[in-house]
């Protein structure tokens, strides 16, 4: 087993956006991480998660080991979630015993039994991930209302596609602008630094998640790129609390 008490490494990194009020922030979490470099530039950046991907078939998978690594030098700079599809008890017990998750992403095909069941077994809090294509698929969240802390709502993936998330494409974000959710969602799919303040806009999300977007190639993080996208979205924060403020 892996010691749950490993020393920390902390990244002493000051984001400059660290000052902006937390409450006013969207929430960013960036997806899909496997390298130290790529985490210390989600910590220096000013993100708020860091999503560690176990599903085999993935370019973004990553190995309990690994994991474990990345986690520790996160440190507590980081809300930490483990994405998962239609895991199995042992193998979530070698991922909660390597890092320590936060959360616990449900990116599969689990039912609300399954949900509690996770929830009940790890007493950590579970993100349930929706495939979206219209307005009937987003009304079947509420089913999962009592099981879940948090939805995420990414797009279907296309049929061709053996991942159900990181395809780097999105849904009609106006449907969320008429959906009155019932508990805080994430918004994922298809985003990066050049339509992600639309995707704000649009669709009225507080928190937002990416991948695919930040990416060299897939599985593969550009440094910049992640800076890059934090940093717009740090930017419109402030000066939507500048204009929330004129009134």
């Amino acid at each position: 087993m892996i010691s749950w008490h490993l020393n920390n490494i902390h990244a002493s990194i000051v984001s400059p956006f660290h000052s902006v009020n937390k409450m006013s922030q969207t929430e960013i979490k960036i997806c899909g991480l496997s390298t130290i470099e790529s985490v210390s530039a989600v910590i220096s950046g000013g993100a708020d998660y860091m999503g560690l991907i176990f599903f085999e078939k993935s370019p973004r998978n990553v190995s309990v080991l690994q994991a474990n690594k990345l986690s520790n030098f996160a440190g507590s700079a980081l809300k930490k979630v483990a994405v998962t599809v239609n895991a199995t008890d042992e193998f979530l017990d070698q991922i909660v015993e390597a890092m320590q998750p936060d959360f616990i992403q449900l990116h599969g095909s689990e039912t609300i039994e399954r949900c509690l069941e996770v929830k009940k077994r790890y007493g950590i809090k579970v993100v349930k991930a929706f495939a979206i294509t219209d307005d009937v698929d987003l009304q079947k969240s509420n089913v999962y209302v009592d099981g879940v802390d948090k939805f995420l709502f990414d797009a279907k993936a296309p049929k061709a596609s053996q991942l159900p998330g990181g395809n780097g494409i999105s849904f009609d974000w106006k449907l969320l602008s008429k959906f009155v959710s019932a508990k805080p969602y994430m918004l994922s799919g298809g985003i990066d630094e050049l339509n992600v303040i639309n995707a704000l806009k649009i669709s009225g999300a507080k928190a937002i998640d990416l991948s695919s977007g930040v990416e060299a190639s897939p599985g593969v993080k550009d440094i910049e790129k992640i800076k890059n996208l934090i940093k717009v979205i740090r930017e419109y924060d402030t000066e939507h609390i500048k204009d929330t403020k004129k009134f």
